[in-house]
């Protein structure tokens, strides 16, 4: 899987309101509220600050607004996939275009010609269903899958992937 400790920076601001003994506790709380739960193009997504460094640096004083600006340095547990990585992950919406899988927080389409080759949609029902008699493998919402990453879009914001199940072993877990 593609979980990483990585060693990240941060300015964090705290308001002059906060310059009180508890500054230091302040200004890492404003940090894990700031960056757990976002994405960097670079590192992936951010799963939860694991360590900020000590001592803090020293502060300074930002000139008209009175605020302490910290540059703190920190560890993350990050989330970071690859082309070609296996996955397991839940199918969030299903169209007769393909299936948007939930791997955490990334989400992974998967077109039609992906699925399992048995597999066909049914307009009726709104899910992907085996075509092979006696079969009762659907695709349909909440259904868990494996699946492997055939491509991955990054920018400064958002993860976005390309996924297939058309091969053994991946497909419907359920």
């Amino acid at each position: 899987m593609g979980f990483f400790l990585v060693d990240l920076k941060r300015t964090v601001t705290v308001a002059p309101r906060h310059l009180h003994a508890k500054i230091h506790d302040h200004a890492i709380h404003r940090l894990v509220t700031l960056v757990e739960g976002t994405t960097s193009g670079q590192y992936g997504y951010i799963i939860s600050v694991v360590e900020v460094r000590r001592p803090l640096p020293p502060a300074v004083i930002q000139p008209g607004t009175g605020a302490a600006l910290f540059a703190l340095r920190y560890r993350a547990l990050v989330f970071r996939p690859f082309v070609g990585e296996v996955l397991d992950g839940v199918v969030s919406t299903v169209t007769r275009h393909g299936v948007f899988v939930a791997v955490g927080p990334l989400r992974v389409f998967v077109s039609a010609k992906n699925v399992p080759g048995d597999m066909e949609y049914d307009e009726s029902e709104q899910c992907y269903v085996s075509a092979v008699q006696g079969s009762e493998d659907r695709l349909e919402v909440n259904t868990p899958v494996r699946l492997r990453l055939v491509g991955m879009r990054r920018d400064a914001t958002e993860l976005a992937a390309v996924g297939t199940m058309h091969t053994d072993y991946l497909g419907s877990l359920g």
